[in-house]
């Protein structure tokens, strides 16, 4: 007779936790953005994606790590702010707010700008914070 085969054999020391991301991928938000004369008084679509890095720690309870409400909300209070002259500007804005959070050890925020760049699917900018 033979052994069931395991899917996940035992590990020969007890696992330990050695990080933590959160992320918010592709948050769609309308801003004012931009620089041209065009883009003065009226709203653009934004793509948001957010990844952030914590400390490791075991997670039992929602307050024991980010909610993405969390960072849709800073999102939205920097376009509802108002305009922003560039995508980088309201990336750096996202990230420093990120790490308002003091278990955020490492904020990286991409904005992309469908439409600002023609035969283009996006434009935009990756900026990275940490502490």
């Amino acid at each position: 007779m033979t052994q069931p085969v395991a899917a996940f054999p035992a590990p020969d020391a007890d696992p330990r936790p050695e990080g933590l991301t959160v992320h918010v991928r592709g948050l769609t938000i309308q801003a004012g953005i931009g620089v041209y004369d065009h883009e003065q008084g009226r709203l653009q679509t934004l793509v948001v994606s957010v990844r952030l890095t914590l400390a490791p720690q075991s997670v039992e309870r929602l307050s024991d790590t980010v909610n993405y409400e969390t960072v849709a909300a800073a999102a939205r209070a920097i376009a509802a702010e108002g305009h922003v002259g560039l995508v980088e500007t309201f990336a750096q804005r996202l990230a420093l707010a990120c790490l308002d959070d003091p278990r955020v050890r490492r904020a990286e925020v991409t904005i992309d700008k469908p439409g600002a760049l023609a035969g283009a699917e996006a434009a935009g900018c990756t900026v990275v914070f940490s502490r």
